[in-house]
Formats: C-alpha cells, structure tokens, sequence
C-alpha cells in the first residue's frame, strides 16, 4: 500500500501548505501523532484478531467483534470484516478506524482490493497525524492507477469544536507521476458563510516550486490611494524562476514589477525590474521605473565575483511608490561590481563603484576601479609583517569636479600577545599615498602630490576579576583597564581633494579607532592617549551578564594640525555606555558623549524596556545629537505591544520630535490570531520625506496609510521605526 499512502501524504500536507498556515499550528494545535505501527509482519503479510471468525479455506473469512487488522503498513479495526479469498477483496464496516503513518479515518464502510490495490471509504472523517488538517468526504478512492479522488470532501486547519473556515469541493484527483493535483468546484466557507467560489484551480501535490497564483498584497495611503499587488509565480526551470506582479494603484495607475532569480553550483543572483507607464499623479506623462541586479558567485577555488546595482527614474520613486529593497529615509543607491581573490595570506579585490544620489545632495565620487591587496605574513617571534595597498581613480557627475588617481601603501610592523587576562599591541606603519589629480583649474589642489605619514601605537589592556554580590545573588564583577598610545605624523593635505573621505563620530568603542576620517584622503595628526576602563558584573548561578559600564576618553597631547581635524579642547568628550539588565523583566541601554569642558552632552541615547513575556513589551527610546549637520536633533519614542484577548493583540508607535514640537511617526496594530487563520489592521502616519523640483527634502509632508493583512505579520518591525532590542549583552 505505499504508493497508497504517499498519494496521501502528497495531497493532505501540501494541501496544508498552499493555504499558508503552517505558523499557527505550531501557537496552539497539537496534532494527532501517529499510531504505532511497529510489528513483524512482512510486506503482503496480514493478521487478524477478532472476537468470533468463520473461515472457508478456500472462498472467504468472515472476522466479528472487536476486529483487528494489522499489515506493516496499516492497522485497521472494525465491528465486522469480510476477506474474499477468491476475488482477494477486503472488507470492513461497522465503526471502521483505518490508520496509516500519515492518516487516521473513521468511517462505516471501507473496501480494498489486494490485486489492484485500490482502497475506497465511504462517509468519513479524516485526520491527518502529525501535522495540522482535517475534514470530512463523502467518498475517498485511491489507486495506483487512477491515484487520489475524493468526492465532496472538505478540509479545515481549525480545531474540531471551532471551525472558523473550511474548503469544500466536488471532486479532488490526483493523478499519479503529476506534479499537480486538480480541485473542481471549489468553495470556500467562513463560519458557514461562502465568500469565495472557484469552479477550477489546481494545488502542487510534492514539494518541487510550481507555477501559479500567489497570495495578493492589500494596502490603502494616501501616496497611492488604494492598492492591489497580485504575485503570478512561473517556475522557468529547477534552478531559476520568475515573478510577474501587477499592481493596480488607484491613484497612480498600474505598475508592473517582476523577479527574476536563478541559482546553480557556484552562482547566485536576483533581478527585480518595476515599471510605470504613466503616473497619474503626475501632471506630465511621466514614466517611473526601478531595477535591481544582485550576484554573487564563486570563480575557481579563491576568486569570487560580487554585483550590486540599483537605479531609478525620479528622487521621489520610493517615497511615492514604495520599495522592498530601500526607505524613504535612504539618500544613495549602490551601484558596485567586484571580483575577489582570498588566500590564507593575501587578499586582492577589485572593484567598480558608484552611487546613485536621491536629492539635493553633492554628488558622490564614484570608484571607477578601486583595487585593494592585503597581504600578512608571520616573521618570526610572534610578530606580524602586514601590507595593505590601493589603486582607485576617482570621477564626478559633474563634469567641473575634480578627477584623482590615487596609490596609497602602508607596511606595518607589529607584534600581538593576547592571554585570558591581558592583551599588547605595538606596530608600526609607514602610510604613503601618492595623487595625480586632474580638472583643478580654479582650485587650491596639485596635479601630483605624494604624502608620507609615520605611525606607531601601543595598546594594552588587563582584565581583574573577584567574588561579588549582584542583588543578593553570587556574582563575578571585573575590571577591565586599556590605555593606548597612538603618534602619527603630519603633512599639510590642503592641497588634496575629498574622494572618498568624511569625519567619524566617535562612541566609545571608536576612541580607539585611531583614525578621524574614513577613506584616505584625510589622515589625521596624532600625539595622543585614549584611556578606557570597563566595568561587568556576572551571574554565577547562569554565567550571564547583568551589567556593564564602559567610559572613555583620548588626551590630545598636541593640538592638530590637519585642519579638518582641529580641535578646541585637549581632550575629547568623555564617552560612556551602559547596559543594565534590572531584574528579569527590565532592561536598560545608555550611551553618551559629554564634553568635559563645558560638561554638556554632545550625544546621547537611551532604551528602556519592560518584556514580561515575548509579546508583552513596553520601550522607551530617546536619542540626542547636538550638532548634527548645523541641526540639532531631540526625538522620545514609544513602542509597545500586549494582548489584549487570547487572540487578540495591539502594537503601537509613536515617535515625537521635541526641537520641532511635532510628531514624526505614529503606528498602531491590531491583531487576531487563532489556530487556523490570521488578520491585521494596521494604521500609520509618518513624514513623508518628499523631494520637491529643486531637490529639497519636505520636512513638513505627512503621509497616512491603512492595511489588511490575512496573514502572519511581525507588527512589531512595520514602519519607520521598527521595534529594536535595546542592547546585547554576552
């Protein structure tokens, strides 16, 4: 009977999939598990144990009372049973309990014919084992010739006492060797109320990808008035495949938007194109697109090439239209393609890279190629001898900007110990960049420029532990002190363009990062001292970390000379973070940088959480920045979520900006979750964040939104704002 029972598996539990609530089960259903079938019988073998039998050697066994048969496969128990030697016919009635490894079904009649191996019941209930789903069907005949039928059967996730939607259908078949099953009048039922009649549609009866209809997507704001977004799947091959979606927006018009994705041995990558022909919204006819190409793949045993290249129409295609790939608060796109080489000692990459810049923003300097070699080699009594090198020419948009080819190589000499308690570093680095710079006409730049800098740092730093008491509890505490000497030399680098360079903000891991600029077009001056100390306490019963302080601060022992590096003080702000976890249930994350010469914070955040249970959560957020860009940033946030009902649950968000007395998001979520189905209603309005003709970002544009969702979503993460956990500790 085994091609009986994958016939059955194939149809019950892809049936289970294809309506997408394999989630639930595992909330609150607890599935049948399957019957013990374990016993010594052979294949073809069968043993019956009844109350009374009446047996003809050669026409037929008539078994009554408490019937019993058993095979290797399936175990069957009914009030009577007739076997037909002759026509090799058995069958069962009277409270017939058949059972298999995937199914169990109680019906009052059930037939099988051993030489064509084919099974009919009549008017049953089914349940499948060990997974969620059942139902009931008037008829179920299985075949290996004709496969699976059932007629006017119906199917449900829900539970026995609570069905809160079902499938009906006149007749399922399953053909043998089809990758796809067939439905016929197909109806679908809430409570008892049909809301959805499909005279025909077909299911995937294994687990290959198959062509065809996926869930459609709902939303309603007020960017796109309502929208309808209806996925078309077409499995192309094994190993690539396409998504058609039509989106059909009120407001704007109809979009088309398709993935492409493929895979093989040793590459990977997908292709996402959006179109719209004419948006409504606008006056003109304008065209809107999008297009995405992502890849990565192995070439030979070390080498490995990477792709990742966005573009759009307009500065305002995702605020207006949306997008799963990027946010409305993101000003660049990447646009990069790269080939890699790694060996245990050396590393080269080489690299094409370029933005794609949303708004008034200076354009970006693209990296049109940028090779990189790396290269580390021991040398003998611990020490290190390191290379890290760099060819990249650098070009504009804008024709009137400088253009720059630049070679920058650094070897570096350092010898590294590290113990359970301690940790050294000293090296050495000598830092030569050389620059051909064209197009400097009305600039302060040289054609050629070559620039050699000197660097040496020392850093230590030891870790003490003892016996403590956290909160009654026995605990570890340590403490963890580091200081690091850092000199680099100087050369005025006035006469040098910015490719690729900005100033860093520095946190307290950062203070001794040892550089104030990222790229290297700007190589700070250094004569100074950063100190840290970290401070943790441990739970003995549970080794976890209950709370850690770290403090930091650098000591300029001269005052720099690079201009974009200057300073007013000797010293910078006092950098601190904290993490606390108060108790089991509250949680704390703080981390600021305070000037120690007007004693005014310049940085500062903080979460605060209560989680009672994973859904149960309150946070508060609150994050400062006194200078940001000449603006000066003051927002509080609120998140929360908790159950309302058993079933029910509410998710907020709203996040306010103090400077400017204004909200800048709100969010709210309600959510009905039982065994068998699922609903959202979500609510948000937030900053649209909208360009206008001269590339200006609107600062005072709202967008509102609605949803339905009838599936599983994580409300917590929707929006601007998603839920974060404060901090980590361990």
């Amino acid at each position: 009977m085994s091609s009986i029972q994958n016939k059955q598996l194939w149809f019950f539990s892809l049936l289970l999939m294809s309506i997408g609530l394999a989630d639930a089960q595992e909330v609150c259903f607890t599935p049948l598990p399957g019957p013990n079938l374990e016993n010594s019988l052979l294949d073809g073998q069968i043993r019956v144990k009844s109350e009374d039998s009446e047996i003809n050697q050669d026409t037929f066994a008539q078994f009554k009372g408490k019937v019993e048969i058993d095979s290797s496969q399936v175990k069957i128990k009914a009030d009577e049973a007739l076997l037909n030697r002759q026509t090799q016919t058995l069958k069962a009635t009277g409270n017939v309990s058949f059972q298999d490894s995937n199914i169990t079904v109680s019906s009052e009649n059930v037939q099988l014919n051993r030489i064509s191996n084919e099974l009919l019941i009549e008017d049953s209930l089914y349940q499948l084992n060990n997974v969620q789903g059942h139902g009931k069907a008037q008829k179920i005949a299985l075949g290996q010739k004709n496969g699976i039928n059932l007629i006017e059967s119906s199917f449900t996730t829900c539970p026995v006492d609570d069905e809160v939607w079902r499938i009906q259908a006149s007749n399922i078949e399953i053909a043998p060797n089809q990758s796809r099953g067939i439905i016929k009048h197909a109806r679908f039922y809430i409570r008892d109320v049909p809301v959805l009649y499909l005279p025909y549609f077909s299911f995937p009866i294994n687990d290959e990808r198959q062509s065809g209809i996926l869930y459609p997507s709902i939303a309603s704001n007020s960017s796109t008035g309502i929208s309808l977004e209806q996925p078309i799947y077409w499995n192309m091959a094994p190993n690539y495949d396409l998504t058609f979606s039509p989106r059909l927006m009120s407001d704007r018009g109809v979009q088309l938007k398709t993935e492409f994705r493929y895979l093989s041995e040793k590459h990977a990558g997908q292709a996402n194109i959006e179109y719209l022909v004419d948006d409504l919204e606008l006056s003109d006819d304008t065209e809107r697109y999008f297009y995405r190409f992502v890849h990565s793949g192995q070439i030979g045993k070390n080498w490995r090439v990477t792709a990742d290249i966005n573009g759009l129409s307009d500065d305002n295609y995702i605020v207006d239209l949306g997008s799963d790939y990027y946010n409305r608060a993101d000003t660049h796109l990447y646009k990069t393609l790269g080939i890699s080489y790694f060996s245990q000692s050396l590393d080269v990459t080489a690299q094409f890279r370029d933005f794609e810049v949303l708004g008034d923003h200076a354009d970006s300097y693209r990296a049109l190629p940028e090779i990189r070699l790396n290269y580390l080699t021991p040398v003998g009594l611990g020490a290190e001898f390191q290379i890290n090198s760099e060819l990249a020419y650098f070009e504009n948009r804008d024709i009137d900007y400088p253009t720059a080819t630049r070679f920058h190589i650094a070897p570096t000499l350092r010898y590294p110990y590290k113990n359970q308690w301690s940790e050294f570093l000293a090296e050495a680095t000598a830092m030569h960049t050389r620059y051909i710079q064209e197009n400097i006409e009305n600039t302060n730049l040289d054609k050629n420029i070559s620039r050699t800098l000197g660097q040496v740092k020392v850093y230590g730093s030891l870790a003490f532990e003892r016996p403590a008491s956290w909160f009654g509890s026995a605990a570890t505490q340590t403490f963890e002190p580091k200081v690091q000497y850092l000199y680099t030399s100087f050369e005025n680098q006035n006469n040098i363009g910015l490719y690729d360079t900005t100033r860093l903000f520095k946190d307290s891991a950062g203070l001794f990062r040892g550089q104030e600029f990222t790229g290297l077009d700007r190589i700070s001056d250094n004569n100074q001292i950063t100190v840290g100390i970290t401070s943790r306490f441990v739970d003995n019963n549970n080794n976890q970390e209950r709370f850690k302080l770290s403090l930091g601060q650098i000591f300029y022992l001269r005052d720099n000379q690079v201009d974009d590096a200057s300073k007013e003080d000797d010293k910078s702000a006092l950098a601190a973070e904290l993490d606390w976890q108060i108790g089991s249930k509250w949680y704390v994350h703080t981390q600021a940088q305070v000037s120690t010469i007007t004693d005014k914070v310049e940085r500062s955040s903080l979460s605060l959480e209560y989680q009672l249970a994973q859904n149960k959560i309150m946070q508060i957020n609150h994050r400062y920045v006194r200078d940001l860009s000449s603006e000066e940033i003051n927002q509080v946030g609120i998140t929360a979520s908790w159950p309302l009902t058993k079933n029910w649950q509410w998710v907020g968000r709203w996040y306010h900006d103090i400077k400017l007395s204004r909200t800048v998001e709100s969010y709210a979520g309600l959510q009905y979750e039982s065994c068998c189905w699922t609903v959202s209603f979500v609510a948000q309005r937030n900053l649209s964040n909208r360009f206008d003709d001269n590339g200006a970002q609107s600062t005072n544009e709202f967008e509102s939104g609605f949803n339905v969702y009838f599936t599983t979503r994580n409300l917590l993460r929707e929006g601007l704002f998603g839920y974060r956990r404060p901090y980590l500790l361990n």
